[in-house]
């Protein structure tokens, strides 16, 4: 009973602090958040697995796993609906510190090491390996529900769509053994849509400077 309470306790911060999170100052992110993420992973004594041989494991399944997402937005990005709709996204200033910081260290890692490391563990006690995953994947569902409502993204596609994508982080963590397969995969998600969205519109304004437009 003990286990299943701080799993669900652990559960209810997680979705708190992404309701919280958005209104941190730009300026100091992302600091708050991979300090957050790194708290947590270190306080729930989560095995990160980012030393050999469990590394060299979790590179392999997290390579095994980016290499289709990669191929997957390339061909996504190739048809006029998804074009139109990279072409209308709002992106944040300063790309290259999106890119090379935000995207890395204040979303994939905080969250690979706050869902998969801190709540897998700790759910996975409590749940079983199974039940854990459903938990983690529940959570980094309903943590999105912030980030829907401000981007005018459907409240239950978002739950449901990154819900199940935290439950294959999960599956890729537990299968692999280290938090770098996770990581991988979820890079991959996050950096490819981002470089195509930003490939998109630079190639839409020259398009737009070339006709005068």
């Amino acid at each position: 009973m003990r286990d299943k309470l701080r799993a669900v306790t652990l559960a209810g911060v997680l979705v708190g602090w992404s309701a919280v999170a958005p209104r941190i100052p730009s300026r100091w992110h992302p600091a708050p958040h991979a300090a957050f993420g790194t708290a947590a992973a270190a306080l729930a004594r989560a095995p990160l697995g980012l030393r050999p041989p469990a590394l060299w494991a979790g590179l392999r399944w997290g390579a095994s796993a980016a290499a289709p997402v990669l191929l997957a937005v390339a061909a996504a990005t190739a048809t006029p609906p998804v074009r139109g709709g990279m072409a209308e996204r709002v992106l944040p200033e300063g790309t290259v510190r999106w890119l090379l910081l935000h995207i890395p260290i204040g979303t994939v890692w905080a969250e690979e090491a706050a869902y998969r490391a801190a709540l897998g563990t700790v759910a996975a006690r409590a749940f079983g390996d199974t039940g854990g995953r459903l938990v983690t994947a529940a959570t980094f569902g309903l943590s999105h529900v912030p980030d829907a409502r401000s981007t005018g993204q459907p409240v239950p596609v978002t739950v449901f769509v990154t819900g199940a994508a935290g439950w294959v982080f999960a599956w890729l963590y537990d299968k692999s053994g280290s938090l770098s397969a996770p990581i991988l995969a979820h890079l991959a998600i996050n950096e490819a849509g981002a470089a195509a969205a930003l490939a998109v519109q630079r190639e839409r304004r020259r398009a737009s400077e070339a006709t005068g437009g």
